[in-house]
C-alpha cells in the first residue's frame, strides 16, 4: 500500500476491502477548517539523493514546494508524490533526505500518499521507512492503495517494473502493472463505483500521444485502458516520469503528465514545480505552480470536464 504519513497526533481510520483504503483523517475542529476536501496536491518526480547539499537545487525545490503547502491558508485533503522519489536507484540515504524534507507535511496533519517509479527501490524503500510496509499487502510486491474523498476516489498504482541490484545497476525506464496488479485495479474500482476516479502511477501510458514523447511508458498500456474504460466513474489518469507538462484524452479519459519538481533535461521547454487539483461535481481544475515564478506554466490551469 502506499505511505500514508498522518501526524503523531492523528489517527487514520483504515478499512480492508480487497487493499488499503485510506479515509480523511480525524482532525481537530480548528485544523478540520483549513483542509479543503476537494483539494489535492500532487508533485512527481522528487528525486532525492543522499549526498544532495541542502542549498542545492534538488532538494531546495522540494523544500521550497513543502514549505508552500505548510502555508496555505486552505490545505490539500491529500498530497501525492507520485513516482521516482529517489534520484539514481533508491539507496538508503535517499529515502532517509526524503523523509525529513516532506516532514513539514506530516507535522501539520496533512496526509501523504507516495507511488514508486523505475528509479525507486522497494526493498530499500520498506527498509527505511518499515512502519508502513503491509503486514499483508494486497498486491504481493507491489506498492497499491485507493484513497477516499468526498468527490472522487484515487487509485495509487505501481509501475515499477524491475529494481536493480548494487549501486551501479542500471536502471529499467519502462513500466510494468502486471496482471496481478491490473486484477486488483479492476476488483477495486468495481467496489468503488459512486464517484469519479482518479488514477495515480508514474510512468505515461503509450497512448494519447505520449508513445514517441518519451524512450520509457508503461509495456501495458492497452489492457489498463481497456480496463479503464470499461469503468464510467474512471475520469483521469495522473502520471509523471517524463519531467514535462501535458494533457491528453484517449477514448473519453484524461491523461495528465504532470511537472517534475526536481529537475528538467530541456530547460527551453519545461520547467519544475508542482500541481493543485480543485475537484468539482463535474471535473477536475489542474493548476501548475513552478519554482521560476515568471515562467509561462506559472498559474496555467487544465480544465478536465468529466466524460
Amino acid at each position: 500500500m502506499p505511505i500514508h504519513l498522518p501526524s503523531q497526533s492523528r489517527r487514520t481510520f483504515l478499512t480492508q476491502l480487497g487493499g488499503a483504503v485510506f479515509c480523511a483523517p480525524a482532525l481537530h475542529a480548528a485544523d478540520a477548517q483549513r483542509v479543503d476536501p476537494d483539494r489535492i496536491a500532487i508533485l512527481n518526480d522528487t528525486h532525492i539523493a543522499a549526498g544532495h547539499t541542502a542549498n542545492a537545487p534538488i532538494p531546495t525545490h522540494l523544500r521550497e514546494t513543502v514549505a508552500w503547502l505548510v502555508a496555505q491558508e486552505r490545505r490539500p485533503a491529500a498530497v501525492v508524490i507520485n513516482g521516482d522519489l529517489a534520484l539514481s536507484n533508491g539507496r538508503p540515504g535517499d529515502y532517509a533526505h526524503f523523509a525529513r524534507l516532506i516532514a513539514p507535511l506530516r507535522e501539520a496533519g496533512m496526509p501523504v500518499h507516495l507511488t514508486l517509479g523505475n528509479h525507486d527501490d522497494r526493498d530499500v524503500f520498506y527498509q527505511v521507512l518499515q512502519a508502513e510496509k503491509a503486514a499483508e499487502p494486497p498486491v504481493v510486491s507491489r506498492h497499491v492503495g485507493v484513497v477516499t474523498l468526498p468527490r472522487a476516489n484515487l487509485f495509487l498504482l505501481d509501475s515499477l517494473k524491475t529494481v536493480g541490484q548494487g549501486a551501479e545497476a542500471r536502471v529499467v525506464a519502462q513500466g510494468l502493472l502486471g496482471s496481478e496488479q491490473l486484477d486488483w485495479l479492476g476488483r477495486m474500482l468495481d467496489a468503488h463505483p459512486g464517484k469519479p476516479a482518479l488514477v495515480f502511477a508514474h510512468h505515461n501510458p503509450r497512448l494519447g500521444g505520449e508513445e514517441k514523447h518519451f524512450p520509457g511508458g508503461l509495456e501495458d498500456s492497452e489492457p489498463l485502458w481497456d480496463l479503464l474504460v470499461s469503468r464510467p466513474q474512471v475520469k483521469a489518469y495522473v502520471h509523471g516520469h517524463i519531467h514535462h507538462r501535458d494533457h491528453f484524452q484517449h477514448r473519453g479519459i484524461h491523461i495528465l503528465n504532470m511537472p517534475a519538481t526536481s529537475y528538467v533535461s530541456n530547460p527551453t521547454e519545461s520547467t519544475t514545480g508542482w500541481t493543485m487539483a480543485q475537484l468539482t461535481d463535474q471535473g477536475a481544475d489542474f493548476t501548475t505552480l513552478t519554482h521560476a515564478q515568471d515562467h509561462a506554466w506559472n498559474g496555467k490551469v487544465e480544465k478536465a470536464a468529466w466524460r
